[in-house]
């Protein structure tokens, strides 16, 4: 099955015109104004925080990485990692607390519904039909962003027991290099939408595949690590304070 396509971003902008090619969306930096208003007051003194939030947001969506992302699935791979694991452990907090909607699942739930999203808006089909319309594509990135909300609070939240987020954190880890050593070792290219548009830049579709895989499985998963190291040793701690106790 094809699709055609008219992706959000536009289409694959050549080297030389690729550092002009800015997203100047009115809807989509209102949208971003909103947001950035909508939880200034709010959060306090986390300020700093949302503003690395919402700046994160617009080099995904405004800068040239939005167009550099018609012409490379590896550039929209590292796109989806500014998102989920850059810009979304910033912003859980911001976003999902308190929330009694969100008490009532368990931590598990945060890790199937973001690795559902992650999996789904990583293979051929599901990828190229979200590359058809403005519409598909946002309903690709906006349930791709709150899963990762909702899983960086169940990792992040001190109120979740450690053993709960060690084990969604764990897991988020081994899917994402799954999915990396997938894109990585197939050995043939799967995104059609990008295969007359890598050569502008020298790399075949494999290479880009590829690519994309090593982002997925090496970048992308270090800040998970670096919160499953930060719940181990918060766990370490209580568990001094309590022996001491």
């Amino acid at each position: 099955m094809t699709f055609q396509l008219a992706p959000y971003c536009g289409t694959a902008p050549s080297p030389e015109a690729l550092m002009a090619d800015w997203n100047f969306d009115p809807i989509l930096l209102s949208a971003i104004a909103l947001v950035g208003l909508w939880r200034w007051a709010w959060a306090e003194n986390r300020r700093g925080q949302w503003v690395l939030f919402v700046g994160l947001c617009a080099i995904a969506f405004v800068s040239p990485l939005c167009a550099l992302s018609s012409a490379f699935f590896s550039a929209r791979a590292f796109h989806h990692i500014v998102l989920i694991s850059l810009a979304a452990p910033l912003g859980w907090r911001l976003f999902f607390e308190p929330s009694v909607t969100l008490d009532r699942f368990p931590p598990t739930a945060a890790f199937v519904a973001h690795t559902v999203m992650i999996w789904l808006w990583h293979l051929p089909l599901p990828y190229a039909w979200a590359l058809s319309s403005s519409l598909a594509y946002w309903a690709m990135e906006i349930p791709l962003l709150l899963s990762a909300l909702w899983l960086w609070r169940e990792i992040l939240d001190p109120r979740r027991a450690s053993g709960s987020a060690l084990a969604v954190c764990g897991g988020t880890i081994l899917q994402m290099t799954m999915l990396g050593a997938f894109l990585t070792l197939t050995p043939h290219p799967l995104f059609r939408p990008h295969f007359l548009t890598t050569d502008l830049y020298g790399l075949t579709p494999l290479e880009d595949q590829q690519l994309a895989g090593l982002l997925m499985w090496v970048p992308a998963s270090l800040p998970y690590v670096v919160a499953f190291l930060i719940r181990i040793g918060q766990t370490i701690k209580t568990s001094s304070r309590h022996a001491a106790g």
